[in-house]
């Protein structure tokens, strides 16, 4: 008996299916471990209470005697960061690299006692952070992430094709609570998923943006500021993204592929091809440039990263909530010039979007409010990929893992198709898999089913 040809209802639903049982596992992991990064802002003065808080006080202690105590508590450390205080009843913080370790040291701002160290990696919310961003694995755990967020974006409009109403609406826009077992499942499975397509989009594609490959290409193209920017100061080959880690967020979204700038006469050596030299050896204090960002206005909760290296500069920066309130100042470790000062005015329209959207993900544009809007988008994350491998489970081929059974009875859909095929382009990662999932499905699933089909019956 002739098959009937396949269409593209047909290739949606086996491509939703393969997206959905590699997507299901990850974007459980990215709802769980997003919400715990999610409530960073409430749990960490539950669970560090004793090394955040401080009584106020009236004086405090200027930096560099806060850095000599940290110096002496950790004598053969590298001092790698410093975080000042938030307001004046938190502690402030020097990130140090220790036998190592990398260490969270909190300070009383107030008379200089330390508090107490954290493992800066094994912290619940630096782990959370890693495991949501790279599995914990460096660029494989990175990729697969990307990859899994790609086909994410494939699982949620084919979902929508597939689930689109056709002449009814129970089931699609609202669940039929009168039913029972694999009909319960399957609209709960469609009405979150019909619901939450733009939301679980805007995570994905905001999320996207931070992945190692098309992250990184995505910035290259839109977060472009221009050249007379960088004109006065000789430059390094090191960007600023070099700043941030999996555990660590320093310099904001938009800033990650811009150039350092290197600092003093060791720069102008440097620029002519002469070899570098040296650690870093500051001839400016730390309080000087602390007093330069509260000069300039820069947001509490900043950072100041130090030099490494006889060219490095000092780099003053905050990753705001309200990214309109966000800034980068580069400022030379000898002189205490100001080499570069970034802010939102400076960001380009795509960059603006970018850093927004990433501030929405993250669930602090607008407070609580923004908090538990994505954490009703995790949850129905969660519900999404539990009913959908309930409903495949319940329907998938008697005593056989494969393919639900296909319907052959809707057109095709060729916007869809173009749709479809877009998404591949757009995110090279998924159309490479999604041409060796479909040659896998072609050359070998399809053969082993008709193989299946035609053996006798027993």
């Amino acid at each position: 008996m002739k098959q009937p040809k396949v269409n593209f209802y047909n290739l949606a639903w086996r491509w939703h299916f393969y997206a959905g049982l590699f997507v299901a596992p990850f974007m459980v992991m990215l709802a769980l471990t997003g919400v715990i990064y999610l409530f960073k802002p409430q749990l960490d003065p539950l669970m560090y209470g004793s090394l955040l808080n401080v009584p106020a006080g009236h004086h405090s202690v200027p930096a560099d005697d806060l850095l000599k105590r940290v110096k002496a508590a950790y004598p053969q450390a590298t001092i790698k960061q410093y975080l000042p205080p938030v307001n004046a009843e938190r502690s402030a913080q020097f990130v140090v690299l220790n036998a190592g370790n990398e260490l969270n040291v909190f300070v009383d701002p107030y008379h200089g006692d330390i508090l107490g160290e954290q493992d800066a990696k094994k912290n619940l919310q630096a782990v959370a952070r890693a495991i949501h961003g790279e599995l914990m694995i460096g660029t494989v755990g990175d990729r697969l992430v990307e990859l899994a967020a790609g086909w994410g974006i494939v699982l949620v409009v084919s979902g929508v094709f597939l689930w689109w109403p056709r002449g009814q609406a129970a089931g699609i826009l609202w669940p039929r609570l009168s039913s029972r077992g694999r009909v319960l499942w399957r609209d709960l499975h469609a009405v979150t998923g019909f619901w939450g397509a733009a939301f679980l989009l805007v995570m994905l594609l905001s999320g996207m943006t931070w992945t190692g490959f098309w992250g990184k290409q995505y910035a290259g193209v839109w977060n472009v500021f221009p050249d007379a920017m960088w004109n006065d100061m000789p430059k390094s080959d090191v960007e600023a993204r070099s700043l941030n880690s999996a555990t660590r967020q320093t310099v904001p979204w938009a800033m990650e592929n811009t150039p350092m700038p290197m600092s003093g006469d060791h720069a102008e050596h440097m620029a002519q091809g002469e070899t570098q030299a040296g650690p870093a050896a500051p001839t400016i204090s730390l309080q000087d440039v602390q007093n330069i960002a509260e000069q300039r206005k820069v947001e509490p909760g900043y950072s100041i990263t130090f030099p490494t290296t006889a060219t490095g500069v000092f780099t003053i920066a905050v990753f705001a909530d309200d990214p309109r309130n966000d800034a980068t100042l580069h400022v030379d470790q000898y002189t205490g010039d100001v080499l570069a000062d970034v802010r939102w005015e400076h960001y380009g329209n795509v960059a603006r979007a970018t850093e927004m959207g990433v501030m929405l993900h993250e669930g602090k544009m607008f407070g609580v409010f923004n908090q538990i809007i994505v954490l009703l988008i995790c949850l129905m994350i969660l519900l999404s990929a539990v009913s959908g491998v309930v409903i495949w489970w319940k329907r998938r081929p008697q005593g056989k893992l494969g393919v639900p059974p296909l319907r052959h009875d809707l057109p095709k859909w060729k916007t869809a198709m173009v749709i479809m095929f877009g998404l591949a382009v757009a995110f090279p990662l998924v159309g490479a898999s999604l041409v060796v999932v479909w040659l896998l499905d072609r050359v070998v699933l399809s053969r082993f089913t008709r193989q299946t089909e035609s053996a006798p019956s027993s």
